[in-house]
């Protein structure tokens, strides 16, 4: 494959960086919230329809666009709900949506009016009402719909129907999330694309993962070669110097498999194994460089009140979103004990 950004992916990019350095606001450690004046500025700038189908209004481009938009995202540490709403939620329901859904649900969340969340497991289904309860559901605390994962289906669930709890909680690095519960509650199903949620969701945590792991390390770099210590800058130490060459090639590892499994993914090809390996670098490089960019600082690197405890406590919560490292090696290696298996021998 071809891993030059697309125009369209770099336009987009460039929109959303501007966007979000004039936009983006960083609350106090420890209060975290939902940035709604963002969400909207970026639905009236065009970013969140960009990568949706033409026949909604959109700009009629796809996941790769999405993953751009989503590495901006993690560069900026936004607060701002992009996976779960559009990534997911906004594109499962203008794939396999009915025009009456679109129109009451994903058009308000391409105008930065509405939010939507996604919990992929701990709900039963039984004659499309739903129980059950998931933790730490991304964005959930101010979601105003739910696609849930039951009984091998996937159903919208509108926050406000009878039989939903949502409980606010916050996330490592106190974001918002929820303690979703529900008991006999109402939902509209999409069918089964329990996966095809999956797949996409865990190609938008590396690309938001990438984002925060590569201004992390520009930070860092850039404090290596200012700040002095022995009368030498850190960056003239070797041992600094081979640190942030190992989280160099981490970084370049996250961009390249993230990039090959959404590609796959964009192109309708089999993606299961590509995914797994970006989302396997994702999280093991999310957690090096992030504890690199903590140890290069020193002691500013554990200041709450430091840009980079953000990035710190961001790439944490991604290393585990959607399956971690070690989750990953096992899907992996049940995948290749299967095609082991199956392969005829001579």
């Amino acid at each position: 494959m071809d891993f030059t950004p697309s125009e369209a992916s770099a336009d987009l990019a460039a929109l959303t960086r501007r966007i979000l350095a004039d936009k983006a606001t960083h609350d106090p450690h420890g209060t975290g919230g939902f940035d709604a004046p963002l969400w909207t500025a970026l639905g009236q700038a065009g970013v969140l329809d960009a990568a949706l189908p033409s026949s909604l209004g959109g700009g009629g481009f796809g996941l790769l666009e999405q993953c751009a938009v989503l590495t901006e995202i993690g560069r900026a540490v936004a607060a701002v709900p992009y996976l779960p709403s559009i990534t997911m939620a906004a594109s499962a329901l203008a794939e396999f949506g009915t025009p009456e859904l679109v129109d009451r649900w994903v058009l308000p969340v391409l105008r930065g009016e509405r939010v939507l969340a996604v919990a992929l497991s701990g709900f039963t289904a039984v004659g499309g009402l739903l129980s059950g309860s998931r933790p730490a559901v991304a964005s959930g605390a101010f979601a105003h719909g739910f696609l849930v994962a039951a009984s091998d289906e996937v159903f919208l669930v509108d926050a406000a129907a009878p039989g939903v709890s949502v409980r606010p909680q916050r996330t490592t690095d106190h974001a918002d999330a929820c303690l979703l519960e529900l008991s006999d509650a109402p939902g509209t199903s999409l069918g089964d694309i329990g996966e095809w949620l999956r797949l996409r969701g865990t190609v938008g945590v590396c690309a938001q993962q990438l984002g925060v792991v590569e201004r992390a390390l520009e930070l860092t770099a850039a404090y290596a070669g200012e700040r002095k210590q022995f009368d030498h800058v850190l960056g003239g130490f070797q041992a600094v110097r081979q640190r942030l060459a190992d989280a160099y090639v981490d970084v370049e590892a996250v961009r390249l498999t993230t990039l090959q499994a959404a590609w796959r993914l964009a192109s309708d090809l089999p993606a299961t194994e590509a995914v797994a390996t970006a989302k396997f670098w994702a999280a093991e490089a999310g957690h090096r460089v992030a504890h690199t960019t903590v140890h290069v600082h020193g002691g500013v690197g554990i200041d709450v009140d430091h840009v980079v405890h953000r990035y710190f406590t961001a790439a944490k919560r991604l290393e585990f979103e959607l399956g971690s490292a070690t989750s990953q090696l096992l899907a992996l290696g049940d995948a290749l004990a299967k095609r082991r298996t199956s392969t005829p021998r001579a």
